[in-house]
């Protein structure tokens, strides 16, 4: 089977379960993503276990029906064997597997069984695959799925309705893909529930062009390979986008993913992607909590730093409640260049984003890089949180340089965004890059969005990697220059100004003063007249 063909059915697997929640009366349901993810996950972790004892034990391989065999095992065969298996794969007992729900599945009470084996799978995995809060609870991998269904009549069906669909289709023969192929199921998974609602945190899908042109621009080709035991950070993950492009182009092996994010769901999503992406040694690092008031991640007293941050933070939200705290002494060192204002309208208009910006910047090591994106209005802003932020990182020479995106990058917000690079290590040239008029405009449902071609792509990272200038496309400046100009980060700023000299006679230059004179005679005329009438209409004006 290609891996076209395997794309193609595990697409159809998950339009088959969406239209047993629509047949359920979940189409669309606050609950439907959580049932969908985790049979999801259900079946792919059950598929992976069998994947590894295949490969440990070749008679597995060969039998005809290998869950026999491997039921037939003696209680001390089966522990020995399950040892073997790799850490990052869950440990399922035989009565926990599809096959054997499904031999189960016309018995009475089914929904509770398949529920309860769901619920043994997740604490007998819970020290590997838990996700935690700020506070130290431990999200296990599944809840009830059944509980999801108001009539509990109709429970068994559907559970009876779902295993019948997960015993239809293998994923064994896809465990040897790479990471393009389960970046695309990954986002055909979710496509229907990672959008700009729900969560106090907007849950924005960042575009892969975003995400592959912040990754090529912090990982670039030539150290590809000779990065190792990397830390890898994102103070508002979401489902994990950006850290999966960026641990893709370090290497999965050579790098632990950290991450933090105020949603229940994005954290869950995000273990998904880790688990789907061969990550899951990064699962007991991610956590669910907000980073502004509650930053999880320390070396003793202080907030851990990182070598690579990548960060596509919420541009604006209400946090007046925690306004006052974050502005305290404590805060102070990390809130450099201040904590914004309660607007008196609007407060949900604050601009959380300058917050997790200069959260970002105190959480970079001493050689490491950033990627951040932000509204252009931060590149050019000529007071307040965002200038001071901006003057800091030329003071301190951390700037690797700015790729200002099209309008639309981003199909759910029309606020137009910039890529801010840091670099630690960067003394000397900056790129700024305008790439406002790239990528072709199309319709993306009731919204339009720009969608940049791969060479486009490649023109940006090509540009910035090797810090080329380009007439009306990038300059490379100095710091010294930056400061010269205000601390403005814009590209176009920067642009030479030019002049068309146009060659003419003595008799045409003649001509067109003529023309000129003549035309500024009749309009100061004309201006006269105005003057007049105006005063005839003051004088006709009386008190009542």
């Amino acid at each position: 089977m290609t891996e076209q063909t395997f794309q193609l059915k595990t697409k159809e697997l998950i339009d088959s379960l969406k239209a047993i929640c629509a047949n359920y009366g979940l189409g669309n349901d606050g609950n439907e993503f959580k049932i969908i993810t985790q049979v999801f996950l259900y079946k792919f972790l059950n598929d992976k276990f069998a994947f590894k004892l295949k490969q440990l034990e070749p008679k597995l391989a060969q039998t005809e029906n290998w869950e026999q065999t491997l039921a037939a095992l003696s209680a001390d065969e089966l522990e020995f064997l399950t040892m073997q298996v790799n850490s990052d794969t869950a440990i399922l007992k035989p009565t926990q597997f599809i096959s054997h729900l499904f031999s189960q599945s016309n018995m009475p009470d089914f929904a509770h069984l398949f529920d309860e084996t769901l619920m043994d799978i997740a604490t007998q995995n819970a020290e590997i695959f838990s996700v935690k809060t700020d506070g130290g609870a431990k999200i296990t991998l599944f809840d009830r799925v059944s509980q999801y269904i108001a009539d509990p009549s109709k429970r068994d069906a559907f559970c009876r309705a779902v295993i019948n669909k997960l015993v239809e289709f293998s994923f064994e023969h896809i465990f040897n893909q790479k990471f393009d192929f389960y970046a695309t199921i990954f986002e055909y998974l979710i496509k229907d529930y990672n959008s700009n609602s729900g969560g106090k945190y907007a849950e924005y899908y960042t575009p892969h062009a975003v995400a592959r042109i912040m990754a090529a621009i912090l990982v670039p080709e030539n150290v590809r390979g000779q990065l190792r035991n990397v830390s890898c950070y994102d103070p508002s993950a979401g489902s994990g986008t950006l850290l999966m492009n960026i641990a893709h182009a370090i290497g999965e092996e050579r790098c632990t993913i950290y991450t933090q994010d105020i949603s229940q769901k994005s954290s869950n999503l995000l273990r998904l992607n880790l688990i789907l992406n061969n990550l899951v040694a990064s699962i007991p690092n991610v956590v669910q909590g907000n980073t502004m008031t509650h930053p999880y991640h320390k070396d003793g007293e202080h907030l851990r730093q990182f070598d690579y941050i990548v960060s596509n933070p919420p541009f604006k939200l209400d946090f007046s409640e925690d306004r006052e705290e974050l502005a305290a002494t404590v805060h102070k060192t990390r809130f450099f260049a201040g904590v914004p204002n309660v607007p008196k309208t609007k407060k949900e208009s604050m601009a959380i984003y300058q917050l997790f910006l200069q959260h970002i910047i105190y959480s970079l090591k001493e050689n490491g890089k950033a990627a951040v994106v932000l509204p252009t209005g931060f590149i050019t802003a000529q007071s307040g949180i965002d200038k001071k932020i901006r003057e800091y990182l030329v003071q301190h020479k951390m700037l690797a340089g700015v790729v200002s995106m099209p309008s639309n990058i981003f199909a759910t917000t029309g606020t137009n965004v910039s890529i801010l690079f840091l670099d630690r290590t960067n003394k000397d040239r900056v790129v700024l890059i305008d790439a406002s008029n790239l990528g072709e405009k199309i319709k993306d449902g009731k919204n339009q969005k720009t969608v940049l071609s791969s060479e486009e792509e490649q023109r940006i990272i090509d540009v910035f990697n090797e810090k080329q200038a380009e007439e009306d496309f990038s300059v490379v400046v100095s710091y010294d220059e930056i400061a010269a100009k205000n601390y403005s980060l814009s590209a176009g700023q920067y642009f030479d100004v030019k002049i068309d000299y146009v060659e003419i006679t003595a008799d045409e230059f003649s001509q067109k003063m003529a023309t000129f004179n003549a035309d500024l005679t009749a309009l100061f005329e004309e201006s006269k007249q105005l003057e007049a009438e105006i005063q005839q209409q003051l004088k006709a004006l009386k008190f009542n």
